[in-house]
């Protein structure tokens, strides 16, 4: 199994290209199935042991979503072994995923974010502190993107960046006045032998600010300003569309806005803004 495994991966980062984020989980979830094999072979595996995987998923309480994800992987796992003639038959081909619960992505209030990019102060750390939180919420970018982001890759003149998403693929967003103006601050603080460096955003020796980093960073000012659960970085690109769309931007302009392939991830959002129209409804209307 362990072979296979190999296999699969340097397929997904030589000829996919995936993202170190995406090899990372498939890793886990196919290591996790072989585990579950223990010396049961490859060959042998059919539609009945991924029923009994997909019962043991459940009986150790993992979410449908988690479930759900390890099945993506077992998918593009198995359709690999067989494209390349590992395997006689696709045993999963014929095994349905559990649909996934719809939770409502949770967001800041405008007024919270407001106080949240106000937090950092004027020193160096600071002033990066700043530019990130800046960057996140202006644009709604992922931090996987966020990191990623060259200093070539910002046109100050434009203010626009260019990102690079899932499955590496490359769009050109707006940033705005105040993450710019932020970015620039932050540069211009920079001591002379960091201000060559590739990479937008450093850490104090100078090097890649990592997504561990930037969570770390969202975390040490959200607790100051909101007392909400479940604040990540991640929030902030749900209040950026969320924002958005209670303002009357069009939905397909924020699914590209967000790098989303289909419009039904951006759907979600719809739901939120709705939840706050009842919410005004229910306050305000005297036959509520």
């Amino acid at each position: 199994m362990k072979r296979y495994i190999d296999k699969f991966i340097r397929y997904l980062q030589i000829e996919r290209e995936s993202s170190v984020h995406t090899i990372r989980n498939y890793t886990i979830d196919l290591l996790v199935f072989a585990e579950f094999l223990k010396d049961k072979k490859i060959e042998e595996v059919d539609y009945l042991t991924l029923r009994k995987f997909l019962a043991y998923l459940r009986s150790i309480n993992l979410s449908k979503s988690s479930i759900a994800r390890k099945l993506s992987a077992l998918r593009s796992f198995f359709k690999f072994l067989a494209r390349e003639g590992y395997i006689k038959t696709n045993p999963i081909s014929g095994l349905s995923t559990p649909k996934k619960e719809k939770k409502l992505p949770v967001f800041m209030e405008e007024e919270e974010v407001a106080k949240l990019l106000e937090a950092p102060g004027d020193d160096l750390t600071g002033a990066r502190d700043s530019a990130v939180l800046e960057a996140l919420y202006s644009s709604g970018m992922r931090v996987s993107e966020l990191t990623g982001i060259n200093v070539d890759n910002v046109d100050f003149v434009a203010e626009a960046v260019k990102l690079y998403g899932k499955g590496k693929k490359e769009r050109l967003i707006p940033i705005g006045k105040k993450a710019i103006g932020a970015i620039r601050r932050y540069r211009n603080k920079l001591p002379d032998k960091f201000s060559s460096k590739e990479a937008l955003f450093l850490n104090k020796r100078g090097g890649r600010l990592s997504d561990l980093s930037v969570r770390r960073i969202v975390n040490k000012y959200i607790q100051t300003v909101t007392k909400k659960e479940n604040i990540s970085p991640h929030t902030l690109r749900h209040s950026f569309a969320t924002h958005l769309l209670n303002r009357g931007a069009d939905l397909r302009a924020v699914q590209e806005l967000l790098g989303h392939a289909n419009l039904s991830t951006t759907q979600i959002y719809t739901h939120i803004t709705t939840e706050r129209l009842k919410e005004v409804y229910d306050k305000a209307h005297p036959r509520a």
